[in-house]
């Protein structure tokens, strides 16, 4: 059974719309595209290049997947992160793509939950999914989550798109690994534990 790992970065209030570059997402007129860069660190690139060890595959929202495709089959082949992301396999949900031409993609058919249900059970490695946010939530809701590896860093942004927005299933969290980098980022891994308890003091 391939397990589904959830892998974004995240600001301190649980932000993660366009880390990337100001360019990258500025859907409802999100103004601070770019924040990531500046709060990572060495520490945050390994601690990612590791997210990748144990899959052989990436699943990707219409949105990720064309920024993605736009940059890394043209991006610097002295950056580790350029082969890897060209060569691993790219399953792709969308409801108006027609067609995915980046190298070893693949367009998912039909309801994504079913597809994806079909996709853990196939022979392979993990799936990462990567940003994909409206992806990511789909997936939170119908119990396909199997772990989140989040970078979640020392900067407050106020506005945008959350992983975990109103409306998110109540669940537990059992941490897996949870380091800081010297820039004050925490690195977590978590997997989902049931629903949460509740007590009082």
């Amino acid at each position: 059974m391939r397990e589904i790992i959830v892998c974004t970065f995240l600001t301190l209030d649980g932000v993660m719309q366009a880390p990337g570059g100001p360019d990258e997402d500025a859907e409802s007129g999100f103004e601070h595209g770019g924040w990531q860069k500046p709060v990572a660190d060495d520490e945050v690139g390994a601690a990612i290049a590791g997210w990748y060890e144990h899959s052989d595959a990436m699943l990707l929202g219409r949105k990720t997947y064309e920024i993605f495709a736009s940059y890394w089959p043209t991006a610097d082949p002295g950056n580790p992160f350029t082969d890897r992301m060209n060569s691993m396999h790219k399953y792709v949900a969308s409801r108006t793509l027609t067609s995915v031409e980046w190298q070893n993609s693949t367009l998912l058919e039909g309801d994504i939950v079913d597809a994806v249900r079909k996709l853990k059970a196939s022979d392979g490695g993990n799936i990462n999914v990567v940003g994909s946010g409206d992806l990511a939530q789909t997936l939170m809701r119908h119990g396909l989550v199997d772990e989140y590896r989040l970078t979640i860093h020392p900067v407050i942004i106020g506005t945008g798109k959350r992983l975990f927005a109103d409306g998110a299933i109540p669940t537990a969290l059992e941490p897996v690994s949870v380091s800081t980098t010297k820039s004050g980022t925490v690195v977590g891994v978590y997997r989902p534990n049931g629903k949460p308890s509740y007590d009082s003091y």
